[in-house]
């Protein structure tokens, strides 16, 4: 059974179940586990959620350092960074990053950042955001993805990794986070369209 999907979040193909709902807690909570040596005892630390899935996957992530090694609440703070569209058919020729009201001044100077996205694909969103972090002066940048496909195009690697994947070129992992879906669970994609 299948909520309503927007097509143009969830394009058309055939879907395979790689992980199920009651798996995702113990995905999050070793992140939490790979990510706390990175932060702990630094005073100033902020978990950034690249938007979309990546903002409520840096919620979740908080959430699971806080219950697990009682740290206390990061800034949190989101960045809209977009080049390709969740079938990965590219929408902009540059990765293209929208600043929000007042994060053109925000200082990070001495934070410990920690930058969490969903998929690690060619990593050009991860390098953008990294770019835009490095000139605010912070500690330490470091990464963090629920999906690690291992193929990226740029020299960007993820400190903190959910679950490695291997797919095929062609295949998409789509992960589905709440509120953008309404299960959380990560599925391979297989579009239509794949020769």
């Amino acid at each position: 059974m299948t909520d309503k999907v927007d097509p143009a979040d969830h394009p058309p193909g055939t879907r395979f179940l790689a992980y199920a709902p009651e798996q995702m807690q113990d995905v999050v909570d070793a992140m939490a586990r790979q990510a706390v040596p990175l932060l702990i005892g630094q005073d100033k630390v902020a978990v950034i959620g690249i938007l979309r899935r990546g903002a409520p996957l840096a919620d979740r992530l908080t959430q699971s350092l806080a219950r697990q090694f009682e740290i206390a609440q990061p800034l949190r703070l989101d960045l809209k960074v977009k080049r390709y569209a969740d079938d990965l058919t590219l929408l902009h020729p540059e990765t293209q990053l929208t600043e929000a009201a007042g994060q053109a001044e925000l200082d990070l100077q001495g934070y410990t950042l920690l930058v969490v996205d969903d998929v690690l694909y060619t990593g050009s969103s991860l390098l953008r955001v990294i770019e835009w972090l490095k000139v605010k002066s912070p500690r330490a940048i470091y990464t963090a993805v629920l999906a690690d496909r291992h193929v990226t195009q740029l020299p960007i690697r993820a400190d903190v990794v959910g679950v490695h994947l291997q797919v095929a070129p062609g295949d998409v992992v789509e992960c589905h986070v709440p509120p953008y879906e309404s299960l959380f669970q990560i599925e391979l994609l297989r579009l239509d369209n794949a020769v």
